[in-house]
């Protein structure tokens, strides 16, 4: 199968090129700059980004399928003045620009991935989000989601182009930045930290499990037009989330037992109410849907995922 890979140089997409180059497809890497460490039976082709007036033809040609892994990525801080029209111009604008162009050129199937942030920010404890319940996204990086959704269903209705929608938790694996990174970071230095009573639950996904599951999307037949949540299948607190990390990391975990209506209420006071959310809330999703219509599972576990995470991390930081 010959695919365009758009957003090939970003955290998925850099995961995702073995495994579909192990299964005998040929990749069209979309780039903005070529990469010299992308593996020699991937084809670069330079773009100028994902926006609304990019030619995609010339990459089109004689393309089975689109994964689109491209978008502008959730900012905490955005400082623009109108972030949605920011978030729309790539994440909607962009994505189907390309989609178009696509059904366009005859591609068979497109690949989106979108956000768990498109079902909303987080659910009470043991009512996990489903893949086809309510839509409630609360930022503009969700909202710009959920609308190219949307736009990509009309058009799938429109062409005949199959498109499969997949919206992801948190991702972690090897290479992982941001607050997990923070995380190992802690850990690793041995730092005492406050969330060693914390109750909440939080599905998360390793990479190699959300990488499986796009490769498996990209050959089922019954993938076909639908929307997938994935996850590790196993929900974690962050307290213990923590200590597991901390088990692959080699290290104590040294978690003081603070409640947690404590460590929201000074988030609160110093405007991080954000961040309690994601140490203190809950975020469940239900694969269900995903695990029977593609007879799938998470070949990864929890603990072998954090051991790869783990030792990518130590390789990196003992060096």
């Amino acid at each position: 199968m010959r695919i365009l890979l758009a957003g090939a140089s970003g955290f998925v997409g850099s995961g995702l090129i073995a495994p579909l180059l192990d299964r005998g497809h040929e990749i069209t890497a979309a780039v903005r700059k070529l990469k010299v460490d992308l593996d020699s039976r991937v084809t670069q082709s330079l773009v100028n980004g994902l926006s609304a007036d990019q030619d995609w033809q010339g990459l089109l040609k004689d393309q089975d399928l689109v994964i689109q892994l491209a978008a502008r990525v959730h900012v905490m801080s955005d400082e623009s003045s109108d972030p949605l029209a920011e978030y729309r111009k790539v994440n909607v604008e962009g994505t189907l620009n390309l989609a178009r162009q696509a059904a366009d050129a005859g591609v068979k199937r497109f690949i989106f991935l979108s956000s768990i942030k498109v079902n909303g920010e987080g659910t009470a404890l043991g009512k996990p989000y489903v893949a086809d319940g309510e839509e409630a996204p609360s930022d503009p990086y969700g909202i710009s989601k959920m609308e190219a959704e949307h736009a990509l269903r009309a058009l799938a209705a429109e062409t005949g182009m199959e498109v499969v929608i997949i919206r992801p938790v948190l991702v972690y694996g090897p290479g992982v930045r941001a607050n997990f990174l923070s995380m190992m970071r802690w850990l690793d230095k041995g730092v005492p930290l406050p969330f060693g009573a914390i109750h909440n639950q939080r599905s998360l996904v390793a990479l190699d499990n959300l990488v499986d599951l796009i490769v498996t999307c990209t050959e089922h037949f019954a993938a076909a037009n639908q929307t997938f949540l994935v996850s590790d299948g196993e929900d974690l607190s962050t307290t213990m989330l923590l200590r597991r990390m901390a088990i692959a990391l080699g290290k104590p975990a040294r978690l003081l037992p603070v409640p947690s209506w404590m460590l929201e209420t000074g988030a609160t006071l110093l405007g991080k109410q954000a961040l309690a959310q994601r140490l203190c809330g809950s975020l469940q999703v239900d694969i269900s849907k995903t695990r029977e219509l593609l007879d799938w599972k998470p070949p990864v576990s929890v603990d072998e995922a954090l051991r790869n995470t783990a030792k990518h991390f130590l390789e990196l930081h003992t060096q």
